[in-house]
């Protein structure tokens, strides 16, 4: 997470730009469903170093411009058949939201750079709405307090309390259980995205079987702050997701054994409900490498060599 105050270098506004880094979910587990039909989770949350990039002018009128490369796919998600319209974006949305609960107008000229994936599973949208939460709240001077900002945050969407932090953290509930995880800083992942997304609410309508039992409390610690001892201890957790994601979505699949079988691919995995898959590298070279070789082979994939934040 960094915002940067633009104000200083001559701007005729007060610019503020944050990076709405990658959600990685290292493990989802699935431990019950509440009576409303909300699913239950445990999931050990961390962030990657690349993200989208939020800018905005907070006392701009409200609007949003989006840029990069995935601008096309998310302005095609918003006004297809399933979308909710360009003006329902999350990042409008969390503007709305804060400005309601401080009771004043809603303002903000955004111009997001999409660099994620759409529908990807590694939280773009929910860390584009924290980023949007955490410029505003910043630049209008809100004395909110943590759990203020964090139940507005849920309404917004699951992941997106989780997002507000950017940093690891064992999330449980339905997202609003949150404790602060060890710093798993400089791991090297690669992510890719075979660019088949697959709904969330589909993933859990197929999903059979009975609920998981959450992981052991301190599973994670800084001793397995490295690829080997990372994947190490991951290994006695899953994503309960991975199998009806690749069922509805067989290159989810694909994409797995390709990465699985990179050299010094320590763990290859889903995160979140996909299709975005994500794979442990000894160092960077590796994960370079491994993403260079990727890349070749699949030229229509998203792939991205980055590290844990």
């Amino acid at each position: 997470m960094s915002v940067l105050d633009a104000s200083d270098a001559g701007s005729a506004s007060s610019l503020r730009i944050d990076t709405a880094r990658a959600k990685i979910n290292l493990w989802l587990q699935v431990t019950g469903r509440r009576a409303d039909g909300y699913h239950m989770l445990d999931s050990l949350v961390a962030f990657a170093e690349i993200g989208d990039r939020l800018s905005a002018d907070p006392d701009g009128p409200l609007g949003l411009s989006v840029t990069g490369p995935f601008a096309g796919a998310l302005a095609a998600a918003m006004t297809g058949p399933n979308g909710a319209g360009a003006d329902d974006n999350l990042v409008l949305r969390a503007a709305r939201a804060l400005a309601a609960r401080a009771g004043r107008p809603a303002t903000g000229r955004f111009v997001l750079d999409k660099r994620l994936p759409v529908a990807s599973g590694i939280g773009g949208g929910s860390a584009d709405a924290a980023a949007a939460l955490r410029l505003l709240a910043g630049a209008w001077g809100l004395a909110i307090g943590g759990d203020d900002l964090a139940a507005l945050a849920l309404d917004l969407g699951a992941d997106v309390p989780v997002c507000l932090a950017s940093r690891t953290a064992r999330m449980t509930g339905i997202g609003e259980g949150l404790a602060r995880g060890p710093s798993l800083a400089g791991v090297p992942v690669v992510l890719i995205n075979p660019g088949r997304p697959v709904a969330t609410r589909d993933v859990f309508r197929t999903r059979q079987g009975p609920f998981s039992q959450p992981a052991p409390v301190g599973l994670v610690d800084t001793s397995t702050a490295d690829a080997a001892g990372l994947a190490a201890v991951l290994a006695a957790t899953r994503n309960d997701l991975e199998a009806p994601a690749i069922a509805l979505e067989p290159t989810i699949g694909r994409a797995l054994e390709v990465l699985a079988a990179a050299p010094r691919c320590r763990l290859a995995r889903m995160s979140g409900s996909g299709a975005t898959c994500f794979g442990l590298f000894d160092d960077d070279r590796s994960a370079d490498a491994a993403a260079a070789r990727l890349t070749a082979a699949e030229p229509t994939w998203w792939v991205a060599a980055t590290r844990l934040a």
